[in-house]
Formats: C-alpha cells, structure tokens, sequence
C-alpha cells in the first residue's frame, strides 16, 4: 500500500455526514430514502465476508449498482504506486480476452491516488494525463474515481464510467461512492487482518510440520520437498524451486527439489554463483524481490512465463545452505509485503534441516567408523591370529606325513590360508583407512574407478588389494595402471556378460620374494569368454603399455568360463637418499 504524505492526507467525512449531503441533495421524483437504503444495503453486503478478494469484488459490484454505472474497475495499489491487482466490472468475456493489458495505475488513473480526493470529469479523454485505451478496451467518457483511504494507507482507487442513462455523474453519485469507500476501508482493514492471521496459522502449522519431522528423523529430501509444497501453496505462487549447492561443482547452485507444473523439467538445472541474483541471495543471505523474472538470471523460470519472483535464503546470513525461488506468471500480482516477511522465517527452517542433516551424516559416519574401527581389531586380532595358528599347525604337520599325495593336500591348504590371511589383512587396511571422495592415493583411485564401473558392469566388482601399493608404486606405473585396470573393465562392460567381475592388485616386495618388485594387477570375469575373431585393439593397448615398462600381459579364458587378464611390470626401487655423514 502507498502510504499518504503528512501534507497531502485528507480528514474523511463521517458516514453520517456523507448521507446527510445525499439526502439533501437527492434529486426531483427520486426517493432519497431509497438511495440510502441502497447503500447501507451494499454496506451490510461488503462487511459480510472476510475474504479479501470477495470484499473488493462486492464494492467494486455496489459502486457499479448504485450509480448505475456500466463499467467500474477497483486497482489495489502496490508498494511502488502501480496496481498489483485490478477488478474489472461491466466487462464481457470477450472485452477481457481482446485487451491486452489491464491499467497499471498510470495517467489519469492516477490522479484520485496522489490528489486524494475524488476526480469527476464528462469526459476522461479531455484530461491532461490520459494516454489512451489499451487494444481490445470498450469506449469510455463520463469518469469519477474515488481513493479507497484504510487508516493511513491509500488502499486503491475506484472507477466508474458510462452511465446507463448517458447522463454525467453528479455531486451525489460522487458522495455516494465517496461514503461506500469510506465504509468499504473498515471491512477491507478487517479482512486484510483476517487474511493475515490465517496466513500466519498456515506458515506457522508448516514450520511446526517441518520440525516434527525433522526431530524424528525424517528424510532431509523428503522434509525439503514438503517445505518447497508448502512454501508454493502458501505464497500463492505457481512454481517453488530450492536450489543448493554441490561441493563437488563448485560455482554453481542446482535446482535439487521443485514443486509445480515445471518442476520436472527445471530440476538438476544449475545457475552460476558470481553474476547472478541466485547468488548474490545465497552469499548475501538477504531476500530479493524480482518484478520480472524474465530479465533475470535465473534460466530454469526465464522462458516459461514467469513474471513476479522472490528469492529468499535457507539459513542466517553467514550461514546460507540454499536460496529458494519462488515464481508467479507474468498475468500475476507480487508477492506482497506479508508474504516477504512470514516466507523469510519460514524459510530458516530448511536452513535448520540442512544443518541437521549435515550433523546427522556426521554422526552416521563417525559411527560407521567406530563399527569399522571395532571390526578391523576383531580380524586382526582374533581372526587372523587363528588362522594363522592353524597354518603354522599344517607346516609342522607336514613332515609327519608319508603320502605325498596328502602332503600336496595339506600344502596346498596352507597357501589358501597364507592367501586368505593376505586378503584379510588388506580388508583391514581398507576398514582402518576408507576411501573418501577427495582420496588422491593410488589405494583410493583404484577402489573409487571400481565402484564408478558398478552400473556399466552390471554389479559391484570385487577388489583385492595386497602389499604397500601406496608405498612402492611410483605415480607414473600407477597412472598406467589405473588405464589398464579402466581398459579392462571396460572391456568386461561391453562384450563380456559377465555377472561377477573380480580386480587383484598385489606388490610383491623384494624383501619376500627375493626378486625384483613387482605390481601384478588382473581382471577376472565370468563372462562369454574371449571371442576367437574379433577387434583386439584394448588388448594391444594393455600389451603395449606393459612392455614399455619392461612387464608382461597375458589374456586368457578362465577354467570353468570367462576371461582372465594380468598385467605384471617391475616396480624400480626408491633412490636411497644420501647419508649426510659421507659428505
């Protein structure tokens, strides 16, 4: 609402001194009692609702009847003296669809707003500030426009035009329509604080909502979603959009969770940080109010029609998780004062639920850790303990034996337990050290190109890891074998058919083998096997890349079916630095 200037604010005349001026003015072979009844009548009939557009439809709907006006309009003035809204009245179906814009409160319209009294004119072409009817607008002349004045605000402007009787409008039609607006302003006040009450319940039953589901543990996405439900019901806005960033797309804010008619198709949509008011909202942590969401930045609601926007952050400044959007049609009102101001501290609950969510995945892992952590003991511990213990049993129990066929046995038993006790020990280095998304060693690169290769292969391969890998393998025989192990799995996707995929990586130190050191890496699936014809350009590529470093690759199939690959190559050993004593 416009707020009326000190010196230009007007002192309206009581309602009973109003119909005393019509009563004395009624005129010739009219009843005067008639007209009054008449509008106490519309009085009784705008007070008697407090829906606030139903209220400015019955004035708009009286003022017409009572002057026996053809056409009349009611524009709600906005914060920045243009109309938010405008009610027409007299106006066929087919008069609204041929105009092509409705008055924004401009030109001679204008003139009840910022004169503060009523403007009455024969003709409203004649006056100075009348710029014409929009295209598709019916003809119009005879014109009186009366300001709607609630306490110390001007609320709008009422407009009559075109009399049914071709006659002019006179001083009592004038203190007519001037009484109904000043009976109008108490119900319009009345409904105004009705509307944000009720308001006020919903925002406050949707907060509450939101924290009950968040102190039971409820889904974060989930809570998210009912937040960007509610946020776009509430407002009255036809789309909600919670944009939040992703650490791992730096620079960028993505549209993670939408409600409306496009929320399908804007989602996953990314919209850059610097040089866009998405961004100054997410690092300013204050709330902006866009007019026309098609000059703005903001390329998921650019082209869709999209006029009146509000951006507002998740979270306290300083402490900003996300911005929500919120966006009407271009044919819509702004998002009002009220809505800005409860949509603000509604918004901070889904600052709440990142945090939370954040501290919950904290708790989570540090409890997986704990897990891991208790397991990792428990095998090494306990169980390898005993599995070594059984195979120090065999090797003595070796010599006791006279068949050499059981002594093959028995043999044979203690390297799958000496293999075993291997796995498990790399099992336990992976449990006490788990890769994270930032883990740059060769151990993590290798379990993280694993698990990317999940959904092209079909199921999860099974990795084991042995030796001091990290320790041993230079960085460029370990970015040599991340593209084989790359090629390999790769080549598994596309033409083995495999179920189940098994990748060993082991480092065979010179101080156990008393040989050179050696990197071993081999694929195993159980596949359809390698084709007897066929394209070998991946295989050649992994031949390739192992003699160039002095090793060896061998492609063969499994016993039972499938392929097995091993790639072997030297490892050099580390340059000893020099003693500073010989120097």
């Amino acid at each position: 609402m416009t707020e009326i200037p000190q010196s230009h604010r007007l002192s309206p005349k009581p309602l009973g001194e109003l119909l005393a001026e019509m009563h004395s003015g009624a005129r010739t072979g009219l009843s005067a009692q008639g007209r009054v009844h008449s509008l106490l009548q519309a009085v009784l009939t705008i007070g008697g609702d407090l829906d606030l557009a139903t209220v400015l439809r019955r004035l708009t709907e009286a003022a017409a009847q009572l002057t026996k006006a053809r056409y009349a309009g009611l524009g709600v003035i906005g914060e920045d003296g243009n109309f938010t809204e405008f009610i027409p009245v007299g106006l066929s179906r087919e008069h609204v669809e041929r105009i092509s814009r409705f008055p924004h409160g401009r030109g001679v319209l204008s003139a009840p707003l910022y004169d503060r009294v009523a403007l009455r004119l024969s003709d409203l072409r004649d006056h100075p500030e009348f710029d014409g009817f929009p295209e598709g607008h019916p003809g119009m002349s005879s014109f009186l426009g009366v300001p709607i004045q609630v306490r110390d605000e001007v609320f709008g402007n009422l407009y009559l035009t075109e009399k049914e009787s071709g006659e002019e409008f006179d001083e009592e039609d004038e203190a007519m329509v001037t009484a109904l607006a000043t009976a109008a302003g108490v119900a319009i006040e009345n409904a105004r604080l009705y509307e944000e009450t009720r308001l006020r319940e919903r925002w406050l039953g949707a907060s509450s909502e939101i924290t009950t589901r968040l102190l039971s543990g409820a889904d974060t996405n989930q809570v998210l979603t009912y937040m960007a439900a509610q946020a776009r019901e509430i407002s009255g806005a036809d789309t909600a959009v919670v944009m939040l960033p992703d650490p791992h797309a730096r620079g960028h804010l993505f549209a993670e969770f939408a409600d409306g008619p496009v929320a399908q198709e804007i989602l996953g949509t990314p919209v850059e940080i610097h040089d866009s008011v998405c961004g100054w909202v997410y690092e300013s942590g204050e709330a902006v109010t866009i007019p026309d969401l098609r000059q703005a930045e903001c390329p998921m609601l650019t082209h869709r029609g999209y006029g009146p926007g509000l951006l507002v952050p998740l979270g306290a400044p300083g402490n900003t998780r996300g911005v929500l959007l919120l966006g009407k049609l271009l044919e819509r009102a702004p998002f009002d004062a009220n809505i800005r101001r409860m949509l603000h501290s509604f918004s901070a609950q889904a600052g709440v639920a990142l945090e939370l969510a954040d501290a919950r995945r904290d708790t989570e892992r540090i409890v997986v850790l704990e897990e891991r952590d208790r397991i990792a003991k428990d095998l090494h511990d306990v169980v390898i303990q005993r599995l070594f213990a059984s195979a120090m049993t065999l090797m003595s129990t070796v010599r006791l034996i006279n068949s050499a066929e059981a002594e093959e046995r028995v043999q044979l038993t203690i390297d799958e337990l000496d293999g075993t006790i291997r796995e498990i020990r790399s099992t336990i280095f992976d449990l006490q050290n788990p890769p994270s998304r930032q883990d740059t060693s060769l151990r993590g690169r290798i379990l993280r190109l694993a698990e990317n290769t999940a959904h092209s292969l079909g199921c999860h391969p099974g990795v084991g890891l042995d030796g001091p890998i990290d320790a041993s393998v230079p960085e460029d025989v370990g970015e040599q074998l991340l593209a084989v192990l790359g090629e390999g799995l790769t080549n598994v996707a596309r033409h083995a058919q495999a179920s189940e995929v098994h990748v060993s990586v082991v480092v065979e130190e010179r101080a156990v083998t008393g040989r050179q050191t050696t990197l071993a890496l081999s694929v195993t699936d159980n596949g359809v096997g390698l084709p007897e014809t066929g394209r070998r350009s991946g295989l050649r590529n992994m031949k390739e890349r192992a003699l160039a470093l002095g090793g060896e690759f061998e492609a063969k199939r499994g016993e039972v079916s499938g392929t097995v690959l091993t790639w072997k190559v030297p490892v050099p050993d580390p340059i000893p630095e020099p003693h500073p004593d010989l120097y």
